[in-house]
C-alpha cells in the first residue's frame, strides 16, 4: 500500500462514503434475537461491578435515553489503553452518542500499576479477560433487552488489541469488531475464529506509541500485517479498493470477502482518536472525521447471521 500524503482532495462522493452520520443501531427486527433482560426493569446509566474468575470487576454503562425494554437494542463494549480507565475512554469517544447500550470495562492493574488487558506483555498475569467479557456479556443480556446480533466491541491502544483477542475467541458473540490505534502483540497468540468476522480498523501512519510499521522487539506487527492476517482469515481478494478523504485520510477496503475488513490510515496521525481532543493520545489528531461515527456506521452494517 502507498501510504504517501495524499496530494488532492477525493471527490465529494467518496469522502461521504467514509464518515456516515450514525446515531441509530440496529433494533429489533424479525430477525433479531432478544435477550433474557427484555421485559425487566433496567438500571439506569452508572458504575456497575460483575464478578469473574474469583474477581470483582467494574465497568461503566450508558444506557440510551430512549432504551426500551421491550426492544432490542445494540450493546457496544469498549476497551481503555494501558493505564486508562473505562470514564476516561467514555469521555474522549463519543461512543455514547451513539444509539446503543455501551458498557466500557475496567482492566486490571498490571505492571507500573497500571490497568491492561490480557494479551499484552505488561498485563496482569494469571487473569482472563475473554472469560470475563463472556460473564460481562451474559450480565448484561440478563438485565437488558439487547438484540444479540447487534453485539461489537472497539477499543483504543491496548484495548484495541483485546478486541483483535475477542474476534479470534468469540466470534460466535460479537458480530464487529473496530479496533483503533491499536497494540496487536503477537506473542503466543494463534487465531481461528470460529466464522469470518467484520473488522474496521483505524491508525495513525505517524503513531509513535504503537508504529504503524510494526515494532519487533516488542513483539508487534505492523499494522499492515495485521489487517492482511485478517483479510485472509475473512477470504478477501488482496488488492483493497483505496479512497481519500481530505488530505490526510486514506481508506482501504477489501473486496470479495466472507466477512468486510476495512482500514483506514491516518497519513502522520498520532497514537490518538480520530475527531476527539488532545486528551486521546499523543500526536496529530485529525479532525477530518469522526471516529465514533464511522464506527457505529459500520457495527450498524453487520450484524450475526
Amino acid at each position: 500500500m502507498n501510504l504517501a500524503r495524499p496530494k488532492t482532495l477525493a471527490a465529494i462522493v467518496a469522502s461521504a462514503a467514509l464518515v456516515t452520520a450514525a446515531t441509530t443501531l440496529p433494533t429489533a427486527t424479525a430477525s433479531t434475537t432478544s435477550t433474557l433482560g427484555c421485559g425487566k426493569q433496567a438500571a439506569p446509566s452508572g458504575d456497575y461491578t460483575v464478578a469473574s474468575g474469583g474477581l470483582t470487576r467494574t465497568y461503566r454503562l450508558h444506557v440510551p435515553d430512549n432504551y426500551k425494554s421491550s426492544k432490542a437494542t445494540s450493546l457496544i463494549l469498549v476497551y481503555h489503553g494501558r493505564g486508562k480507565t473505562g470514564a476516561q475512554t467514555e469521555a474522549f469517544s463519543d461512543l455514547s452518542k451513539l444509539d446503543a447500550i455501551v458498557a466500557y470495562p475496567n482492566g486490571v492493574i498490571g505492571d507500573e500499576d497500571k490497568q491492561a488487558w490480557q494479551g499484552a506483555p505488561y498485563a496482569a498475569k494469571g487473569v482472563d479477560d475473554v472469560k470475563f467479557t463472556k460473564d460481562l456479556l451474559d450480565d448484561l443480556e440478563s438485565k437488558y433487552c439487547v438484540d444479540a446480533r447487534a453485539v461489537y466491541a472497539t477499543g483504543k491502544s491496548n484495548g484495541a488489541g483485546f478486541t483483535g483477542i475477542l474476534a479470534c475467541q468469540m466470534a460466535d458473540r460479537f458480530a464487529a469488531i473496530a479496533p483503533v490505534s491499536g497494540a496487536f502483540y503477537i506473542e503466543g497468540t494463534h487465531c481461528s475464529p470460529s466464522r469470518p468476522i467484520p473488522v474496521l480498523d483505524i491508525h495513525g501512519t505517524g503513531d509513535t506509541t504503537i508504529p504503524y510499521g510494526g515494532d519487533g522487539e516488542r513483539d508487534l506487527p505492523s499494522i499492515q500485517t495485521w489487517v492482511r492476517d485478517w483479510t485472509v482469515r475473512d477470504h478477501c481478494k488482496p488488492d483493497p479498493k483505496t479512497s481519500q478523504l481530505g488530505d490526510d485520510v486514506l481508506k482501504f477496503t477489501y473486496k470479495g470477502c466472507k466477512a468486510d475488513v476495512v482500514h483506514v490510515a491516518v497519513t502522520d496521525g498520532g497514537h490518538s482518536w480520530p475527531g476527539s481532543d488532545s486528551t486521546s493520545g499523543p500526536g496529530y489528531v485529525t479532525q477530518t472525521f469522526e471516529a465514533h461515527e464511522l464506527i457505529g456506521a459500520f457495527f450498524k452494517a453487520h450484524k450475526l447471521s
